[in-house]
C-alpha cells in the first residue's frame, strides 16, 4: 500500500509540468504587439527628395498594433535640410496612428490614419522665405493583394516649410497620391515599385523658381539575410528647373537647396539616385 502511494506521488510529480504546460498553452495570446526597428540608409528620401543632401541617415522607431486593427507608432531619422534652411535641427520625429483591417477574404485591405512630421530644435523661420516646417497629414489607403493606393492631405497651416505665393502664405491642402507595389519573390527576396504625385498648394512657378509640384517613382529589391533586410532602390523625380552655385537667377528648381540658411552650397536634392538600406525589426 505504501509503495502504491509513493508511486502515485512520484507519477503526480512528473505529471505536474505537463499540466502546467497545457495550462500555459491554453492561455490566450496578447492582443497587443510592440515591434521596434532600427536601420541605416545611404540617402534618406522623402517622396523622392533627399532629406540629407545625399548623405547617410540613421533611423529607428517602434510600432504598436492591437488585434482590433488600431495602431500607433513613433519613428525618427537624422536629417540635414532643417539645419540648412533654419540654422539648427538635425532630427525628424514622426508620430502616427490609425486603424487598418482587411475584407474580401483577406485579399483587400484598408488603412486610415494621421501622421505628424516634427523637427525638434529647428531654428526660426525666415520671414518671406519659409514657415514652421512641422506638418500634419491625414491619409487613407486601399490595397488589393500586393498593390496599394494611398492618399495623404496636409491639415496643418504649412507643408514642410513651404511658403505660399500670390499673397497666400498657407500651403494647407497640399496632397500626395501614390501607388505602391510589394511582391514576395520567395527565398527572402522581395520586389517593390512606387509612383507618386506631390502637389504643393498655393505655390506656383514664378520667373525665378519652377513649381515645387512633381512626380516621383522608384523600383527596388530587398533580401532578408536573417539578421535584417538589405535593400537597393533606384529613385527618380521629374522636378523641373536648374540648380547651381550661385542659385540660377531664373527657373531655379524648387529643390535646389542650399546650406547656411539656404544662401550657399546649392545642390539638386530631387535628382535620380540609388539608395542602399539595411533594416532590422525585433
Amino acid at each position: 500500500m505504501r509503495k502504491t502511494i509513493i508511486a502515485a506521488a512520484i507519477a503526480g510529480t512528473f505529471a505536474l509540468p505537463s499540466v502546467v504546460m497545457a495550462q500555459a498553452a491554453a492561455a490566450p495570446a496578447s492582443p497587443h504587439t510592440f515591434t521596434p526597428n532600427v536601420g541605416v540608409v545611404s540617402d534618406y528620401l522623402f517622396r523622392g527628395v533627399s532629406q540629407t543632401r545625399g548623405g547617410a541617415a540613421l533611423q529607428g522607431g517602434v510600432d504598436y498594433s492591437h488585434a482590433s486593427g488600431l495602431y500607433a507608432g513613433v519613428w525618427a531619422s537624422t536629417i540635414t535640410w532643417v539645419k540648412d534652411a533654419y540654422g539648427s535641427g538635425t532630427t525628424e520625429i514622426d508620430y502616427y496612428g490609425g486603424y487598418k483591417n482587411s475584407f474580401g477574404g483577406g485579399d483587400w485591405t484598408y488603412d486610415i490614419g494621421a501622421i505628424a512630421y516634427t523637427y525638434p530644435g529647428k531654428g526660426n523661420a525666415i520671414p518671406g522665405t519659409n514657415v514652421n516646417p512641422n506638418t500634419n497629414e491625414v491619409y487613407g489607403a486601399l490595397g488589393y493583394k500586393w498593390v496599394t493606393m494611398k492618399y495623404s492631405r496636409v491639415v496643418s497651416d504649412g507643408f514642410i516649410g513651404w511658403l505660399g505665393n500670390n499673397g497666400n502664405t498657407s500651403t494647407r491642402g497640399s496632397d500626395y497620391l501614390e501607388l505602391n507595389a510589394s511582391y514576395d519573390l520567395g527565398n527572402g527576396w522581395g520586389l517593390s515599385g512606387h509612383y507618386g504625385h506631390q502637389k504643393v498648394k498655393n505655390v506656383n512657378a514664378v520667373a525665378a523658381t519652377a513649381s515645387p509640384s512633381y512626380n516621383d517613382w522608384n523600383i527596388g529589391v530587398t533580401k532578408d539575410v536573417g539578421f535584417g533586410v538589405i535593400g537597393l532602390t533606384y529613385s527618380a523625380t521629374d522636378a523641373s528647373g536648374s540648380c547651381g552655385n550661385p542659385l540660377p537667377a531664373a527657373n531655379a528648381s524648387a529643390y535646389c537647396w542650399g546650406t547656411n540658411r539656404g544662401t550657399t552650397g546649392f545642390k539638386d536634392v530631387a535628382k535620380d539616385t540609388l539608395v542602399l538600406s539595411f533594416k532590422k525589426t525585433f
